[in-house]
């Protein structure tokens, strides 16, 4: 498996696997990205988050999407993983398992105290696939989140 760096031409086609991702989550309805929103994020923004592909013998395996964040108490920088998606026919074929490799690598390079990401509660297979590589679930955090329009009305002054 090999494993590049997005470019910019390549907009399309992360929007396409995003679109795959969300349908196997049955989130299709929440995917509103377009290709220039998309595009402005991720490759106009030099702090943005990055996208690595993942091909075998030519073909589009997947794709994970991170970007650094930051944790006061192990007091160092982490990779948290937005998204990390194998297209069905690769996968149970160790892809996933190389590119988490891939991200905990760089972390130790980077000297990152963390990986981190969320997984649906009802995707036992990943749960469990995440299980044997060593993941610990944080089951005692909640997550919260103010969405666009959360956030418009929480800053409105009326």
């Amino acid at each position: 498996m090999e494993l590049t760096k997005a470019q910019a031409h390549e907009t399309p086609l992360v929007l396409q696997l995003i679109k795959e991702l969300a349908a196997y989550e049955q989130l299709e309805h929440e995917v509103i990205a377009t290709e220039e929103e998309l595009h402005n994020s991720l490759f106009d923004d030099p702090k943005g988050p990055e996208v690595l592909i993942a091909r075998h013998e030519g073909e589009v395996v997947g794709f994970v999407l991170y970007f650094y964040n930051f944790s006061t108490f192990v007091g160092k920088k982490g990779i948290y993983i937005e998204d990390l998606y194998v297209r069905e026919a690769y996968r149970s074929q160790g892809f996933g398992k190389q590119i988490l490799e891939h991200l905990c690598q760089k972390a130790s390079i980077e000297n990152c105290g963390r990986v981190e990401w969320w997984v649906l509660d009802w995707n036992e297979k990943a749960i469990n696939f995440y299980q044997k590589m060593g993941a610990i679930p944080m089951s005692e955090w909640t997550v919260f989140r103010l969405d666009e329009n959360a956030m418009n009305r929480l800053t409105s002054k009326g």
